[in-house]
């Protein structure tokens, strides 16, 4: 039964799965940079420095930890700003849901009324009917 929310409401029900689709894609990228980083830590455990060699094959070895170690220093800032977007995701779906929710309660409400006017109106069609049937009975009797 269409009311007047009806256009309101699947408005903001694609509102609320546009809001859901970017929490996914938040969580997705949160879960990415949470593999990056553990796998920058990863790469980390299997540099190991030199023991015996020249000293350019020592500080190649730290050259090359200090990159690592700012990749995982850039994967953490990476995870810090997700969590703030699925933080923020969340914010803005739980207003959309509320949004939602408020429409789709008034078109309910709107729906039981003009159900009961329906109902209402014929009750009265009914006895309209029963009232004309019984005068139409007891003038044919009285004749």
């Amino acid at each position: 039964m269409k009311t007047r929310y009806s256009s309101l409401v699947t408005l903001k029900k694609s509102a609320v799965q546009a809001s859901e689709q970017v929490l996914q894609s938040a969580n997705a990228t949160l879960n990415t940079a949470t593999m990056e980083l553990q796998l920058a830590y990863d790469l980390l455990d299997t540099i190991k420095p030199p023991q015996t060699g020249s000293i350019s094959e020592l500080t190649s070895s730290r050259a090359l930890m200090e990159s690592q170690r700012g990749v995982i220093k850039h994967n953490q800032e990476w995870i810090h700003f997700a969590k703030e977007q699925v933080s923020l995701a969340k914010v803005k779906l739980k207003a959309d849901m509320i949004e939602y929710e408020k429409f789709h309660y008034l078109e309910l409400e709107e729906i039981k009324k003009k159900l009961k006017e329906i109902k209402k109106q014929e009750a009265k069609d009914l006895d309209e009917v029963a009232l004309m049937t019984y005068t139409k009975k007891n003038t044919k009797e009285a004749k």
